[in-house]
């Protein structure tokens, strides 16, 4: 009987500076079928989570880089990604302050990690139940996610834990967002030459040179074989899981 693969479960990015506190925590979360990214710095993990979009994030208050109140202030200016404030400050003021700044949640230490794991699922049930579309501009196909406004494509790595640029040539960007903008469509040549390359006289075999490269790159972090040739047509792209 032919196994089937189970998807990634929500990754979850831990932001706290104290060592133990964070492999326990982490641990926990693991066990319980989440992806984890651990970043110590304030200021560093505002630049993984814009970078890796990730499901949830647990925040600590006092961090070196950037305060978790400026981190969260700057989350929420970016978008809605849950957030779970965990703390050592058990101030009412502090906890209406971050609630009121848009905390999804808010945990005090010394807390039970099989209670944080409890309080993450149940905000990622909340925000499943309203699902959002992707942000305008932006083209989500498996494990692909196309920035049309940045020009930046990225893929999960190999082993699901973040997501990767992929280095891509501008015919090779605007080749794999118009195959990921209707997966399973199969595109002529000379469609995807009028629409990736309006300005050039490329013949077939200059499309099936950018796109044996792109396979390759794609490839390369991990994704398969995505985009498949047919035969006398052309080319269309079957996201992955």
């Amino acid at each position: 009987m032919n196994s089937v693969a189970r998807p990634p479960g929500p990754l979850v990015l831990v932001v706290e500076d104290e060592p133990g506190i964070a492999d326990i925590l982490i641990a926990y979360l693991q066990r319980d079928g989440l992806r984890t990214r651990l970043e110590t710095d304030g200021l560093a993990a505002l630049q993984v989570a814009r970078e890796i979009r990730p499901d949830m994030v647990l925040l600590d208050i006092h961090l070196p880089g950037m305060d978790g109140m400026d981190v969260l202030k700057n989350l929420r200016a970016d978008g809605d990604t849950p957030v779970i404030m965990v703390t050592a400050l058990a101030d009412d003021v502090d906890k209406l302050l971050a609630l009121r700044m848009g905390a999804d949640d808010y945990v005090v230490k010394p807390y039970s990690p099989p209670e944080v794991v409890a309080r993450v699922r149940a905000v990622l049930r909340r925000t499943a139940a309203a699902p959002k579309a992707a942000p305008a501009g932006v083209i989500r196909a498996g494990r692909l996610e196309i920035d049309l406004e940045s020009h930046i494509a990225r893929s999960f790595s190999g082993d699901g834990e973040r997501f990767e640029a992929l280095p891509l040539t501008l015919t090779e960007f605007r080749l794999l967002a118009c195959l990921a903008a209707q997966p399973r469509r199969c595109f002529s040549r000379s469609h995807l030459i009028e629409t990736c390359l309006p300005e050039s006289d490329a013949m077939d075999r200059v499309i099936d040179s950018h796109l044996s490269k792109l396979r390759r790159k794609l490839h390369n972090a991990g994704n398969g074989e995505l985009i498949e040739t047919v035969r006398g047509i052309g080319y269309r792209l079957w996201p992955g899981e």
